[in-house]
């Protein structure tokens, strides 16, 4: 495939089957913390078909909001390039986000394709409003498991917050064909927002700790990403004070992670019947462990979630620049790295025009 195109084909053909090659290096890329590139997150949209008033809000991406056009989108084959040479130099896990990926035409298409090397954690992140129609498509493909956005069991908070009128329950039965097809375990992300769902909390723990082990939930503290979701601190429910809270109901203890830099901190039911997570950037910042780097569905490359501008590779990509030149930027920028936004937030980098949520998938 050519890399001049300005438009390349999504239908880049696999490669043939057989052995995957080997990383061309053994040795991760570490920034100026010593923190290695492990995971990528792929946004593979700007555009979502929710309104969440903490994500995008409708008074700012309304029907005159300018979304990305079709030809500025990195094509598949251009983001499986970029993959390849990525997990040359050392990440692991896969991330597909948006906006909504599952909006994103034959986006099962670009999961076979990434599928190709079965080394990769491949995983997707969705809000679950088109899952029971897509879920088995993407388990063919080869997707692994999947991460569903989701706010409050009661539909009226849960309609609310999404702001286009979604019901609940359309969410939960997207969920139960992912179990079905094999999409596990499920991880079930809640935002929490004071004065806004946080009264729900309770109930979402019992709901899917009945619902087994192949259900995982997260609580997510309220962030300052972006510039237009109103973020102050008054909205923010510290995880301790969530901790609390379920304890006091259905007593849990925090249990080891599973590996350095996973980001939600574990706790597990004390009677054994499964785990919960807490996701505390804003109070129990993990930037010293962070090992994240996000794409953007433009091709620009985000070091930080709460980073203010990013690094062009789509350019390199469509000006004929060979894989040495692009890994070459690749290790300028990770090489250059020192971020650590929530270990110095303060009501004044709240301000800073942040890149948005939507554009970079979280």
């Amino acid at each position: 495939m050519s890399t001049t195109n300005a438009n390349p084909s999504e239908n880049r053909e696999l490669p043939e089957r057989g052995p995957v090659p080997p990383r061309k290096s053994e040795q991760p890329l570490l920034d100026t913390r010593a923190r290695p590139l492990r995971d990528l997150r792929i946004s593979v949209t700007d555009r979502c078909n929710f309104r969440c008033t903490y994500c995008m809000p409708k008074e700012v991406f309304g029907k005159d909001f300018q979304f990305l056009e079709r030809d500025q989108l990195l094509s598949f084959g251009e983001i499986h390039r970029l993959v390849r040479i990525f997990r040359d130099h050392g990440v692991e896990k896969i991330r597909i986000t948006g906006g909504e990926p599952l909006v994103r035409r034959k986006l099962e298409r670009l999961i076979e394709m990434l599928a190709y090397w079965d080394d990769l954690d491949l995983t997707l992140t969705t809000n679950g409003s088109l899952l029971k129609q897509k879920a088995r498509d993407l388990k063919n493909a080869g997707l692994k498991r999947i991460t569903v956005s989701l706010d409050s069991l009661d539909d009226a908070v849960f309609r609310s917050m999404n702001d286009v009128d979604f019901p609940v329950a359309e969410v939960l039965e997207g969920m139960e064909e992912a179990e079905r097809v094999g999409l596990l375990p499920i991880k079930v992300n809640m935002v929490v927002k004071r004065g806004v769902n946080d009264h729900t909390v309770v109930d979402m723990a019992r709901y899917f700790r009945a619902k087994g082990p192949h259900y995982i939930l997260r609580f997510i503290e309220f962030m300052d990403v972006g510039a237009t979701n109103g973020w102050t601190m008054e909205h923010v429910v510290p995880s301790r004070e969530l901790v609390k809270m379920i304890h006091a109901v259905m007593p849990i203890e925090s249990a080891e992670p599973n590996y350095r830099g996973e980001v939600a901190e574990r706790w597990r039911y004390q009677d054994g019947s499964g785990e919960v997570g807490f996701i505390s950037s804003v109070t129990q910042a993990f930037c010293r462990d962070c090992t994240r780097t996000r794409l953007s569905a433009e091709g620009q490359l985000f070091t930080c979630l709460f980073a203010t501008q990013g690094t062009d590779f789509r350019s390199l990509l469509r000006s004929g620049a060979d894989d040495d030149a692009i890994a070459q930027r690749l290790q300028g920028v990770w090489g250059q790295r020192a971020d650590r936004y929530s270990e110095i937030r303060t009501a004044e980098t709240a301000k800073l025009r942040k890149v948005e949520m939507s554009y970079i998938g979280g």
